[in-house]
């Protein structure tokens, strides 16, 4: 998985944006052929990544579709503004920007907190989203769950407290360290190989920027926060697009038992369960998540393709002509 060409080299033509008078930062790849009707990709990095986190994914992916991905708001290149971040924020940014640059449906793939504001799209705006591929889905609501309601406002208490800035500063300054940078992707990754000087770099690097302190402070106090994020349980059962699932069996983040519970909320729901991998698959194993993904998208598309055939043929058999 390493490289002489350097991982900004290895992620398509960056740009920026300016979505409600913050900069934003994506990129794109263009298949060098013409594929008229693919379906395009978006992908969504997970908390405290960025676009760099798909520099394995995105020239497979994008020789047959066109791919893009986004620096959310916080992240990456794109602006550490202090906002009001939620799950919701970052679906409006992605809608914003699909209706921007795409406008027609797309399959969003996203990895941990990529993977709710996928789930969050595709519940709001199912104009955008043909499909979606979540790696790695936290559900925040579950803690919540598993409070005991007398203890609830104890623990929004010592939340509060945690979230103060004269705690939170220091925290910063630690954490943003390439050595804290490294032993976290220790934590994240089962492969120690896959935890290169690259990936600490691309990691590491964003936080040094100006504004990240604040940025850091309104993103952890939005991270604590009850609704920060959809219930998974309520959202599954609802759609009706074809969804993968994708879970490293080591990851230490979100219990990969979870991935066998999600699935029974919904049949579309696809699951693919990876051995010795962890919080990132798309990262630790590329080889085998771009094929998977491919391989699923060309499955359900042309499934896809079959039942709206089917519908059009019965209309014309019904004497009412298709849409």
């Amino acid at each position: 998985m390493t490289t002489a060409v350097h991982w900004q080299q290895r992620v398509g033509n960056q740009r920026d944006w300016v979505w409600r008078g913050w900069k934003i930062r994506y990129t794109y790849i263009r298949p060098s052929q013409s594929y008229p009707r693919t379906t395009p990709l978006i992908l969504l990095h997970g908390f405290g990544a960025s676009i760099g986190h798909w520099r394995h994914n995105l020239e497979v992916l994008g020789q047959n579709h066109t791919v893009y991905a986004l620096d959310m708001l916080g992240f990456g290149a794109s602006e550490k503004a202090p906002a009001n971040y939620s799950i919701e924020l970052w679906v409006e940014q992605v809608y914003e920007f699909w209706r921007t640059f795409i406008r027609q449906p797309a399959v969003l793939i996203g990895n941990s907190n990529g993977s709710l504001i996928s789930l969050g799209a595709a519940a709001a705006h199912p104009d955008m989203v043909q499909g979606i591929v979540m790696m790695s889905l936290p559900d925040p609501s579950l803690e919540q769950e598993a409070i005991p309601p007398v203890l609830r406002p104890v623990v929004t208490s010592i939340k509060n407290i945690v979230a103060s800035p004269w705690i939170l500063k220091p925290v910063f300054h630690f954490v943003r360290r390439p050595n804290f940078v490294r032993r976290w992707a220790s934590l994240a990754y089962a492969n120690p190989e896959a935890i290169t000087d690259e990936l600490i770099e691309i990691l590491a690097g964003p936080p040094q920027d100006r504004g990240s302190a604040r940025a850091f402070s309104a993103l952890f106090k939005a991270a604590i926060g009850v609704n920060f994020s959809p219930n998974v349980k309520a959202v599954l059962p609802t759609l009706t697009i074809p969804m993968l699932l994708i879970w490293g069996q080591k990851d230490r983040f979100v219990p990969p038992a979870l991935a066998s519970q999600f699935a029974l909320y919904n049949e579309k729901l696809e699951l693919l369960n990876l051995e010795n991998v962890g919080h990132c698959p798309h990262d630790e194993c590329p080889e085998q998540v771009n094929q998977a993904i491919l391989d699923w998208m060309n499955r359900c598309l042309s499934e896809q393709l079959e039942d709206k055939s089917q519908e059009d043929d019965n209309l014309l058999t019904s004497g009412n002509p298709p849409t």
